[in-house]
């Protein structure tokens, strides 16, 4: 193994493998913190077995259950705004995805979290990486694309 330096949890795979540090580790790393901020909890508990899920898994496990406003923090009791608490939790998915191509700029993230652009519509298993490939890079920045290629304006 790599020499690596970060907290377990917060660190994207490509980087724990290499050992190269890149602004999509980066955007994973935001990624991992904006959940942590949503639902309250750590991106991994120690006293998991090796079965259970981590942070991460367990919000995708939520979110392709239509069910992932579930994740947000119970200390705060609903008193939130779903949009907003959507919102981070859908960017924080996408920036903590498993493969590193599908992971949006964060220039692209802050634009997303301020309302400026379409949060994307994720495929529900799009935290598998065996699945996905790239969007298109042609596409215009703002454009939110679906792992499927397809985009949000196209989804009924």
């Amino acid at each position: 193994m790599r020499n690596v330096a970060g907290t377990r949890g917060y660190m994207a795979l490509e980087y724990v493998a290499t050992g190269q540090a890149s602004k999509e580790s980066d955007v994973y790393s935001f990624g991992v913190v904006a959940l942590e901020i949503a639902c309250g909890m750590k991106p991994v508990d120690i006293k998991l077995t090796s079965n259970q899920v981590s942070m991460v898994d367990w919000i995708w496990e939520l979110y392709a259950e239509a069910k992932v406003l579930e994740a947000a923090d119970p200390k705060l009791c609903g008193d939130f705004d779903e949009k907003q608490m959507e919102c981070l939790l859908v960017v924080g998915l996408w920036c903590a995805h498993k493969n590193y191509k599908i992971r949006p700029s964060i220039l692209q993230s802050m634009q997303m979290l301020r309302f400026e652009v379409p949060l994307p519509i994720p495929s529900s298993n799009m935290s598998k990486v065996e699945t996905y490939s790239a969007p298109p890079t042609s596409l215009p920045m703002h454009s939110c694309y679906s792992a499927t290629g397809r985009s949000n304006r196209d989804v009924s």
